[in-house]
């Protein structure tokens, strides 16, 4: 049996490598709308960090609802964490955090006014990993082609209590 710590490590692997990933949020009318974000900070066991505008759509449909989703991807993984996040006024944290990519959207930098963090908690998470890459999946393609069984696409796993 793989331990939390094992699912955690193995998120974390999955996940390393990809600077962008959509963040999911809950309209007042009950519509999951997603948006492509850059995270500034990830470490699965506690949270990931994100740098918004004070008035943007996201940060309205998290102060009526928590409930968000973050999907990861990966040219060889998929990972979809569910979860809650909260939008938090922390100027130090923003300028620990603050990147030049932020610029674009926030140019008066970590002192504007409008700028806030995302702080989104995961709690459950399922990731598919085919870890032999693009080859590997075209054999397994193949394979299920010539024998008529399905297809195997790599691991798969459901994590819960993050």
């Amino acid at each position: 049996m793989t331990s939390r710590d094992e699912h955690l490590a193995t998120l974390v692997e999955l996940t390393k490598e990809s600077r962008f990933c959509m963040l999911t949020t809950v309209d007042t009318d009950g519509t999951l709308v997603s948006r492509p974000m850059s995270r500034q900070d990830v470490d699965l066991d506690v949270e990931m960090w994100f740098i918004a505008t004070r008035d943007s759509r996201k940060a309205q449909h998290l102060r009526a609802n928590p409930s968000a989703g973050v999907t990861v991807s990966t040219d060889t993984s998929w990972v979809s964490l569910a979860g809650t996040a909260e939008i938090v006024d922390d100027t130090a944290k923003l300028e620990e955090l603050w990147s030049t990519f932020a610029e674009a959207w926030l140019p008066e930098g970590p002192q504007d006014p409008n700028a806030v963090l995302v702080r989104f908690d995961a709690t459950t998470a399922e990731y598919w990993d085919n870890p032999g890459g693009k080859v590997s999946t075209l054999i397994s393609l193949a394979k299920s082609k010539l024998t008529g069984q399905p297809y195997d696409g790599g691991e798969n796993e459901v994590v819960t209590g993050l």
